[in-house]
């Protein structure tokens, strides 16, 4: 088990303090708590339409990367027709205590709902007349509630497991105190709770493309964006830019192909630990999104700010702990002319693994290219193409299910 690292931010420092135990299942010293912290990372993913503004989308794929052992509103495919703006992925919450302590937890999604979470969740809502368009009315905000979390600094370890290459394992790979709840099939155990959610909210910022390959971004909130970073691949050429902290606006240059992903995600785990995630923890969520932050395409990262995820996304536990630190990624996809060539070179000769490199994000990259062609013939190709996707992939995920 990884060790705590040696230097901590200033928030850690008001809530923990660290003395060698040896209550550690793999031999080695365990950090101890001053009392009760809970950390957390999440993701809110999205995609701008031609105004700059995240738009609805539908992926259609994106379930099948979780272990069969996680929890579904309803049925596994059922998320893939929910329509929104922002897929809040994987978003993991770390407890640390040195002492046995039964927590309860609410997390509650603004204009959203929850759709996949591990372990067992006493009670998810809303719980009835949920149908595939739900998000576009009105509707109640979506929640989930876990009743009783023992956090257990001396529990032996045993955690579910299949195949071990799936990414939700690197989120475990902290030295975060394990946990178990009860459920009616008997206990579960983990490093942390997860959950996993859509919505129809819109985000804290919006990007425009400005002329000369510049991206233009806008803060639509009061508050400080912490930190954006632009971000852009096209087959092994790589490039970001780190554009700072966001007030009101700016623009940005497109990156030069000349980086690496290995230095990104240096960069994104030194952003994370200043935002107040301990290393290690930083470390689990880039190896999480290694894979899907950095592939093919163009997008803005950047720092959710703190008062949104708290507006959008409350989180309630009891009793309190000492420290609570909640640290989300914002995903803006751009749809760039690049993009757009790549796209419709690849419909014209059949790539379908062009295609696939573009992945979910086919439906919305397709939406905005329609939108601005003024070429009939090309936008009834485009329509075409969408609607074959349509065909193939639900066909797909009806099998699956």
């Amino acid at each position: 088990m990884p060790r705590k690292p040696s230097f901590l931010t200033f928030y850690a420092l008001l809530g923990c303090c660290f003395v060698v135990s040896s209550h550690s299942s793999a031999g080695e010293a365990r950090p101890v708590y001053s009392g009760l912290a809970a950390h957390e990372w999440g993701t809110f993913s999205s995609v701008a339409g031609r105004d700059g503004s995240a738009v609805e989308w539908l992926p259609l794929t994106g379930s099948t990367d979780l272990p069969s052992f996680v929890e579904h509103f309803r049925y596994a495919g059922f998320k893939l027709g929910l329509r929104g703006t922002v897929r809040m992925e994987t978003p993991v919450l770390y407890f640390y205590d040195s002492r046995e302590e039964t927590v309860s937890v609410k997390v509650s999604f603004a204009k959203g709902l929850i759709t996949e979470w591990y372990p067992y969740a006493t009670r998810v809502e809303p719980a009835a007349n949920i149908f595939d368009d739900t998000l576009l009315q009105p509707h109640p905000d979506g929640s989930i509630i876990w009743d009783a979390v023992t956090v257990s600094p001396n529990m032996r370890e045993k955690f579910p497991r299949e195949n071990s290459a799936n990414h939700y394992y690197a989120a475990r790979m902290t030295s975060s105190t394990p946990l178990r709840v009860p459920t009616p099939a008997g206990e579960q155990q983990e490093k942390f709770l997860f959950y996993r959610g859509v919505s129809t909210l819109p985000v804290p910022l919006s990007a425009t493309l400005a002329p000369a390959g510049k991206l233009q971004v806008e803060n639509n909130g009061a508050e400080e964006i912490p930190n954006t970073i632009l971000f852009e691949r096209r087959g092994e050429r790589v490039g970001y830019r780190v554009g700072g902290p966001l007030q009101k606006d700016a623009f940005l240059d497109p990156p030069e192909l000349t980086g690496t992903v290995g230095d990104l995600g240096r960069e994104l785990e030194g952003v994370l630990v200043a935002q107040g995630l301990y290393q290690d923890e930083a470390h689990a969520m880039v190896e999480t999104w290694r894979g899907s932050w950095f592939e093919e395409g163009s997008r803005l990262l950047y720092i959710v700010p703190p008062a949104f995820v708290d507006g959008v996304l409350p989180l309630s536990i009891r009793p309190a702990p000492a420290q609570t630190v909640r640290v989300f990624v914002g995903r803006l996809e751009i749809v760039t002319p690049a993009t757009e060539n790549a796209v419709e070179r690849a419909l014209a000769t059949h790539d379908s693994a062009t295609l696939k490199m573009f992945g979910r994000f086919l439906e919305p990259i397709l939406q905005v290219m329609i939108q601005k062609e003024s070429n009939s013939a090309k936008v009834r190709r485009f329509n075409q193409a969408l609607n074959a996707y349509y065909r193939t992939e639900i066909a797909r995920n009806t099998r699956r299910d």
